[in-house]
């Protein structure tokens, strides 16, 4: 870090205090002694979605949250809860290499969290997004959920 003062490339660290996303540390130069305040963060890169039919367009955390409030309408399920899947999610987005995620990935882990929140929204939100054609494919993923029970 280089001192604002002389412009030297060296300083020690006095004090560290971090806050909410930031890190506030207090330095001291090694040339001069004068003492300056530097503020660290974490850069989150940005995702982009890759839509079924190809367009992209960046992560939306609020559309997110939505679908998955529509599909836990009237059912049991606080928004704390919602909220809390949705970080998990967005969580594994970030942490992934993958920059650029298909919408069907977000898909399967909307489903794997709303599963374990509440089976009924899970079934709400898989015939929507694997979009059931007959009753038969509906009875095929309910056979299947019972199955894992």
């Amino acid at each position: 870090m280089k001192c604002p003062f002389c412009g030297f490339g060296e300083s020690k660290v006095i004090d560290s205090r971090p806050n909410d996303e930031t890190i506030r540390r207090r330095r001291e130069c090694l040339s001069c002694g004068k003492r300056f305040t530097t503020y660290e963060f974490v850069e989150h890169m940005p995702i982009v979605v890759i839509k079924k039919d190809g367009t992209r367009q960046s992560f939306d955390r609020v559309k997110l949250i939505n679908s998955m409030v529509h599909a836990c309408d009237k059912r049991q399920v606080s928004l704390a809860d919602i909220e809390a899947a949705a970080d998990e999610i967005e969580t594994e987005l970030q942490n992934s290499l993958d920059r650029e995620v298909p919408s069907a990935k977000i898909g399967e882990l909307v489903m794997k969290r709303l599963k374990d929140l509440d089976e009924v929204a899970y079934v709400r939100f898989a015939s929507v997004y694997r979009q059931f054609k007959d009753i038969n494919t509906f009875m095929d993923e309910l056979n299947k959920l019972l199955l894992e029970k």
